[in-house]
C-alpha cells in the first residue's frame, strides 16, 4: 500500500513535535512494530509520545500513514492501531492542537480511508472487546459520527452500560 507518507529517511522527522509539544521522532518505534520486535514497548512509546492527554503534534499526523501501512502488512487486527489513530483524529479536531500540515493531508486522509476499509474486513472476525470497540471507533469517525466514535474509543462496555443506565436506559432481560 502506498500512501505517499513522509519518507522514513526524511530528516524532517527530527523536527516534528509529539504530544508533549517537544520534538519526537517515532521512527525507531515504528521500525520495531514493522519488524515485530518488542511490539509492546513500541506501542507504549507511541501512545505516550504521540498522544498525551488529548495533545498531539505533527509527528502524530506523519505517523498515521505508517501505522496503517504496518498494520496492514502485519495482518494482525491490533486494537492499538485503531485506537491510537482514532484518538489522534479526535485530538486533531481540537483547536489547541496544530492543524494538519498541507503536505501531510493527502497521506493522512488516504491512511484513514484505508484503515476504515481494513476495519470493515477485520470486524467480521474480531472477538476481543478492545479490538471490536477500537474498530467501531474508527468506522464511526470515518463516517463522520465523532460522538459515537468517542463513545466506542473512550469507554469500555461496563462504563458504557453505566452511562446508559444514568440516562434511564436499562438492558433488556434475557
Amino acid at each position: 500500500m502506498s500512501l505517499d507518507a513522509l519518507d522514513l529517511n526524511d530528516p524532517e522527522w527530527t523536527q516534528l513535535r509529539g504530544g508533549y509539544r517537544v520534538p519526537y521522532d517515532p521512527r525507531t518505534a515504528l521500525g520495531m512494530l514493522e519488524r515485530g520486535e518488542s511490539v509492546e514497548i513500541a506501542w507504549k512509546e507511541l501512545w505516550t509520545e504521540l498522544y498525551h492527554q488529548g495533545d498531539i503534534g505533527e509527528a502524530a499526523y506523519a505517523a498515521v500513514p505508517h501505522l496503517v501501512r504496518i498494520h496492514e502488512t502485519r495482518g494482525i487486527p491490533d486494537w492499538n492501531t485503531y485506537a491510537l489513530v482514532a484518538m489522534i483524529e479526535d485530538a486533531r479536531r481540537h483547536e489547541r492542537n496544530p492543524e494538519l500540515p498541507a503536505k501531510l493531508q493527502g497521506p493522512y486522509e488516504a491512511a484513514w480511508r484505508r484503515l476504515v476499509q481494513l476495519g470493515l474486513v477485520e470486524l467480521d472476525g474480531a472477538d476481543d472487546s478492545e479490538v471490536v470497540s477500537s474498530i467501531i471507533a474508527v468506522l464511526a469517525m470515518g463516517k463522520g459520527q465523532f460522538n459515537l466514535g468517542r463513545f466506542a474509543a473512550l469507554f469500555d462496555d461496563d462504563e458504557r452500560q453505566e452511562i446508559l443506565a444514568e440516562t434511564g436506559w436499562r438492558e433488556p432481560a434475557d
